[in-house]
């Protein structure tokens, strides 16, 4: 299964009976998925099948989804609010005995808001059901065209994760080979470590400095992190070669990749080993960036 972003664009339209849709998907990254529904008024009884096809298609992401109608072919309807009307003329008939001034035009009385009102003719169930169905259609295009748009900034991502993956196997291999780790080279600094204390004036415990130069001596060893750094980067690559969701395990996984880096770091006693840490954790740090994009 291929990998998905969760960026994406996908737009749709259609027409049946007198109207005219169209609708416009944005897909940005998330936490989880969710669907932020732009709908015209009156048309909520296609949310229900709209989420329900959102939920089937898409794992994660925050998705707006808007669409807009209109319909064509149909002759208004003038319809005049009698009560608004007569209400209007009572009003005026009691001014005018008040007030010394022309009398009222049609055409400013019809022209009061509320009076006349232009609504659309209706439709029937049938035509209504047949509108609602195309547009839920439509919609499952649109979905199709943005999970399609997904997959494809999917792949893309892949080949650049896979390649930040490859520079963290190699930066693994060259702190595995850093020279300042072997134990002869450990045994050595931790020798002028203590000589130079041995020559102070201070007067220390042999025993006790043994002690100590041993525990510094296993602290200074990455063997383990560097281990666990192979180990990671073995389950990320089967993670992409699997693909699917894996968008939540690979973020854990960069967060993994970090902690073991930042140890490396800590426990580095040279210079050599110093800088293939430092770069280490840049590249991680690459890696987790490009990781928040993906489903």
């Amino acid at each position: 299964m291929s990998l998905a972003s969760m960026t994406g664009f996908a737009r749709a339209q259609g027409a049946t009976g007198t109207h005219a849709w169209a609708w416009e998907l944005k897909s940005v990254n998330g936490k989880g998925l969710d669907l932020r529904l732009r709908l015209p008024p009156g048309w909520d009884g296609v949310e229900p099948a709209v989420r329900a096809a959102t939920s089937r298609a898409l794992a994660r992401g925050n998705v707006t989804a808007t669409l807009t109608l209109t319909r064509e072919g149909v002759a208004p309807t003038v319809r005049v609010n009698e009560e608004a009307l007569a209400a209007v003329i009572a009003a005026i008939g009691r001014i005018a005995k008040r007030v010394d001034a022309a009398p009222a035009s049609l055409d400013g009385i019809l022209g009061l808001k509320g009076v006349v009102e232009i609504v659309e003719a209706e439709e029937s169930d049938a035509e209504r059901g047949a509108a609602e169905a195309a547009v839920q259609k439509g919609f499952e295009t649109a979905l199709a065209d943005l999970v399609t748009a997904r997959r494809s900034e999917g792949t893309a991502l892949e080949q650049i994760l896979r390649d930040r993956v490859t520079a963290i196997a190699k930066l693994v291999d060259q702190a595995e080979a850093s020279p300042g780790r072997k134990p002869e080279a450990i045994r050595a600094r931790l020798a002028e470590q203590v000589k130079a204390l041995l020559d102070t004036d201070v007067k220390l415990d042999a025993d006790r400095l043994h002690q100590e130069a041993a525990l510094l001596a296993a602290k200074a060893d990455v063997r383990e992190e560097i281990d666990r750094l192979k180990t990671h980067v073995a389950a990320a690559r089967e993670m992409l070669k699997n693909g699917g969701a894996v968008g939540r395990r690979l973020d854990f996984l960069a967060q993994e990749f970090n902690r073991e880096a930042n140890t490396l770091c800590a426990k580095a006693n040279d210079g050599v080993l110093s800088a293939v840490g430092l770069e280490l954790k840049a590249v991680v740090d690459q890696f987790r960036e490009q990781v928040q994009n993906l489903e």
